[in-house]
């Protein structure tokens, strides 16, 4: 297809941030992709290499590394925003400070802010003034970093409050290998993408125990059940859940070795504190802060959440994982569509 070729800013230049901007070089648009580390920064541009966050991965020549956040921002419309939860604001800060013109900012992290309860793009709508933010996009979906830089084929949503917003953002990225659909349910699709790295987490604690295929289909299922039953309280499509957000996100997270949220469950099942796990994933695990969010919201919400429960005595009262499964198995008896049905009020 032939496109407008644009200059767009890839804010953060961890493995998701480098991948995307790697779609976007496939797509002849100017990337210019900004990270903190100047070391970074001088390897991307004379090497053409990320080589912490994906080795051995060559980057395109459309990729132009900046340690400046003021020159990255230069001459763009539209950025994307490729930082860990816990930086949105900070970051944001930084922005606003430095822009003038509206910007389109596309989210791509995923996760939501303990005690406000925000999701990201409410964080960002907090933090930016109307005046220069166009349109807030979140893309989401079943996407490892590590294969999208493989240009395996990959799948993935576009949701706004602007739809004419989300379908440009969706013609920047699609490509052969990179398919990308719209969603208007921006609510279903933070949500969904947020919630199932604590179902992942769960997921990679029942692998280091060694529970197997059984426990582990279980979970999958379950969890979804609870992010539907929290998503649809605050205002989300059931529909979004069965989707690429949903289910197909929630399947990838919870099955590939990939994700770094599996990784640091896993660790947590072989016994490892949650300070050493943390320690030995020297990444930021998003589920481990969502965690604490979803336990808020269940409460504020009054859904029942005894995935999301279980997992945070795990986390942060220190209950024995295996303990912590075995509860879970011995709850009372239920009709396996009481709370979903109770939601849809049929």
């Amino acid at each position: 297809m032939e496109r407008k070729r644009e200059s767009i800013a890839v804010i953060g230049a961890g493995s998701w941030g480098t991948a995307l901007a790697m779609v976007l070089a496939d797509n002849n648009h100017e990337v210019k992709l900004w990270g903190h580390n100047p070391e970074q920064i001088k390897e991307i541009n004379e090497h053409h290499i990320n080589k912490k966050y994906l080795p051995d991965i060559l980057l395109p020549d459309g990729i132009t590394g900046f340690a400046s956040l003021e020159e990255a921002l230069f001459g763009v419309n539209t950025i994307i925003l490729a930082v860990p939860t816990k930086a949105i604001r900070e970051v944001i800060g930084k922005i606003r400070a430095i822009r003038k013109e509206p910007l389109t900012v596309v989210h791509v992290s995923k996760g939501i802010e303990p005690d406000t309860l925000l999701r990201i793009s409410e964080m960002i709508e907090e933090e930016m003034p109307a005046s220069l933010l166009a349109s807030v996009v979140v893309l989401s979906g079943p996407s490892h970093a590590e294969e999208v830089s493989l240009r395996h084929p990959t799948t993935v949503t576009v949701s706004s409050k602007n739809m004419a917003a989300a379908d440009q953002v969706q013609d920047l990225f699609i490509n052969n290998n990179f398919r990308v659909y719209t969603n208007p349910d921006i609510v279903g699709v933070e949500i969904g993408g947020a919630l199932k790295n604590i179902i992942a987490l769960a997921a990679g604690i029942t692998d280091g125990l060694g529970y197997g295929d059984n426990a582990k289909a279980a979970l999958i299922t379950r969890g979804l059940a609870e992010i539907a039953r929290l998503g649809m309280k605050m205002g989300a499509s059931p529909l979004t859940f069965s989707g690429l957000t949903g289910i197909g996100d929630l399947i990838v997270t919870c099955t590939s070795v990939h994700s770094r949220n599996w990784r640091a469950g896993h660790l947590l099942g072989k016994g490892q504190n949650l300070q050493e796990v943390l320690d030995n994933m020297g990444m930021v695990v998003e589920g481990v802060r969502t965690t604490k969010a979803a336990k808020q919201l269940a409460e504020k919400y009054e859904v029942n959440m005894p995935i999301a429960d279980a997992l945070y005595d795990v986390l942060f009262n220190n209950i024995n994982a295996k303990d912590a499964v075995d509860r879970l198995m011995a709850r009372g008896k239920k009709d396996e569509m009481e709370d979903l049905t109770n939601v849809l009020d049929i």
